[in-house]
């Protein structure tokens, strides 16, 4: 009967190799404990091909050259993706005409930034493999793996197996490929922090009441008696259509935007109060029957007009369009994870994940025009909760 580990026919005097002594391990150089770690561990090397037997030869410097210029174009692509990521122009810019520079760089934004961090990702992977495959010798190893915890006689002839392999790799005479591979797995790491932390660089309370901030919407006046209609998005951004209280019948729901009479020709404000992600408004108009059972919430009483309700459109789950209603149960149905709310009830939650009520919007009609306009902003942020949240 044979034992497991030839250490226990060491230990027992049936083996021929005797155990190093703590003196004689703390002075045995990296060789031997390799040797040693080998012998102790029943490791048997099949075969061990150095790729590169004769040192410096031109063949070895290309190929060190080409891992090199993976890394340095991983870097270089990581650091084009951190200026483009920064400083190029993200911001709509319409196509319109003595606009289409503007636009041009505007759409390449998106394509730009990921393909700089794609071709970074890619970078660093070839290097990586090309390395492997032409530098680090091919070990053909058999060893018998044994249970139970590691000894410190295990642990410091691991540290030496794994110090030669380094040594044996050549990495450490190898300064082009450290130096580029630095960079490159540098400036990717760092690419990726500033990808993970720029939408956290902008402080949304620098300025807390600009319509940028997370507390307001482009609902919110920007002067004293300013008038911001409800205005209806016909599929031409160019177009201003308002709303009338006898454009929608009793039971019906329409989703409506912000608009400003200033805005009136400026194709870029009339574009992007449509597509700002906090303007689109559910309005709806009760039936008769179903207006007489509304319960209001406290402080906003006021805020509907006859019949007629508005609440932002914006899940407060996940910020998904709440753009279903259902003229029956008299409902708004959120369609990414079911939640549903009780219009009859200030549009509070009243099914799925969503905990918070929708956000009113204050309205009532304007007496010269006879439109419906917004009499204030949301009383409160609408969308999901974030940090400084109160409601």
């Amino acid at each position: 009967m044979t034992s497991e580990h030839p250490r226990n026919e060491e230990e027992h005097g049936a083996g021929e190799q005797r155990l190093p002594s703590e003196a004689e391990l703390s002075e045995m150089s990296r060789e031997d404990l390799v040797k040693l770690g080998g012998r102790l561990d029943d490791v048997e090397i099949v075969e061990y091909h150095d790729p590169w037997p004769v040192k410096g030869t031109r063949a070895e410097k290309r190929s060190e050259r080409l891992v090199a210029a993976w890394f340095g174009l991983a870097g270089l692509s990581a650091l084009a993706f951190i200026g483009i990521f920064i400083w190029w122009p993200w911001t709509y810019e319409p196509p319109s005409p003595g606009n289409e520079r503007a636009h041009f760089l505007y759409s390449l934004y998106t394509p730009l930034i990921g393909t700089t961090l794609g071709l970074s990702i890619l970078a660093v992977g070839v290097g990586i493999i090309l390395y492997t495959k032409r530098f680090i010798p091919h070990e053909v190893a058999v060893q018998q793996r044994h249970d139970g915890p590691s000894e410190e006689l295990d642990r410091q002839t691991v540290a030496a197996h794994l110090a030669d392999a380094g040594s044996r790799s050549t990495i450490g005479r190898r300064k082009l490929i450290k130096r580029t591979a630095g960079f490159g797995a540098g400036t990717f790491g760092l690419a990726f922090g500033v990808y993970a932390l720029g939408g956290l660089v902008k402080n949304p309370w620098a300025d807390p009441e600009s319509e940028h901030s997370l507390a307001n919407t482009r609902w919110q006046h920007r002067y004293p008696g300013e008038k911001v209609f409800l205005r209806r998005h016909t599929g031409n951004f160019n177009e201003i259509s308002l709303v009338r209280p006898e454009d929608l019948v009793p039971g019906s729901m329409e989703t409506v935007y912000p608009f400003r009479e200033e805005e009136r020709g400026d194709h870029h404000e009339l574009v992007h109060a449509i597509k700002a992600g906090d303007a689109p408004v559910m309005l709806v108009r009760l039936r008769p029957e179903d207006s007489a059972q509304v319960i209001k919430r406290e402080g906003q009483e006021d805020f509907h007009y006859g019949d007629f309700y508005a609440y932002t459109k914006i899940c407060s789950h996940l910020g998904c369009p709440t753009s279903l209603y259902e003229q029956r149960t008299n409902r708004f149905l959120c369609p990414c994870h079911q939640s549903q709310f009780d219009v009859l009830a200030y549009a509070r939650p009243i099914f799925g994940p969503a905990a918070r009520a929708l956000a009113q919007l204050p309205i009532t009609v304007d007496p010269e025009t006879g439109y419906f306009i917004a009499t204030g902003d949301f009383p409160e942020p609408v969308g999901p909760a974030y940090w400084e949240r109160e409601s």
